[in-house]
């Protein structure tokens, strides 16, 4: 299974100016990384099975993976049902509209699939990108002030961040105006890249925690009592 590391490192998107990732679905470079994520678990599956380029046989597989989704990383549900017709509204299916009966059947199926945490990172942090990553590939079915904290979280995730949960209710700006909650969400967001990478920058000096020894100090102390879930 192809996975990021959890250093890797935070970076802007030359097309948007966010943080990687962060800017999708309107950045269309920042779309195609977050794609990337199911894309690349997709390409190695079908590289162990060494299927040729036909469309049915690859259809075949998605169908399989799609029954049995605890048998298999998220990555690689999500990307199966990618490539699999909705039957009601024809769209990918779980990418239909809000409403739709078989995208949202399937959609609740899909969390039966592996959330397996990467070394070094809170646990919980799987879990986080995971539904990240789903509300921002379907951001039709999400208000716009989730899809707005959960796409620009998303990069911090990915370099192994968890929020506590006086973080998470930082982010949270459901109360405040609509014109200025995009600012006042960025800003916070901002704060929270800087103090990942100042720990990281620290990181060398302090060394590793001699209770866990593998685990990076810029995600350890986002392990303890108060982490969102």
């Amino acid at each position: 299974m192809v996975r990021q590391g959890a250093d890797m490192p935070l970076r802007r998107c030359a097309e948007c100016g966010g943080y990687a990732y962060g800017g999708a679905p309107a950045c269309a470079a920042c779309r195609d990384l977050v794609d990337g994520i199911v894309e690349r678990a997709w390409a190695a599956f079908l590289e162990q099975w060494d299927t040729g380029a036909g469309d049915d046989q690859e259809r075949a597989l998605a169908e399989m993976v799609v029954d049995e989704p605890d048998r298999h990383d998220w990555r690689l549900v999500d990307a199966a049902l990618d490539r699999l017709v909705c039957p009601d509204c024809g769209d990918r299916l779980t990418r239909g509209p809000a409403g739709c009966p078989a995208c949202d059947r399937a959609h609740g199926y899909r969390y039966a699939a592996i959330e397996r945490d990467r070394p070094g990172v809170p646990p919980g942090n799987e879990h986080a990108i995971r539904v990240n990553v789903s509300v921002v590939r379907r951001p039709q079915v999400t208000s716009e002030s989730e899809v707005l904290v959960r796409r620009l979280l998303l990069p911090l995730l990915l370099a192994g961040f968890l929020p506590t949960t006086e973080e998470a209710q930082r982010v949270s700006v459901k109360t405040s105006p609509p014109q200025r909650r995009a600012h006042l969400v960025e800003r916070v967001v901002e704060a929270l890249a800087e103090d990942v990478s100042r720990t990281r920058r620290a990181a060398p000096a302090g060394g590793s925690s001699p209770t866990s020894p593998g685990t990076p100090a810029a995600t350890r102390r986002r392990s303890g009592r108060g982490r969102s879930r």
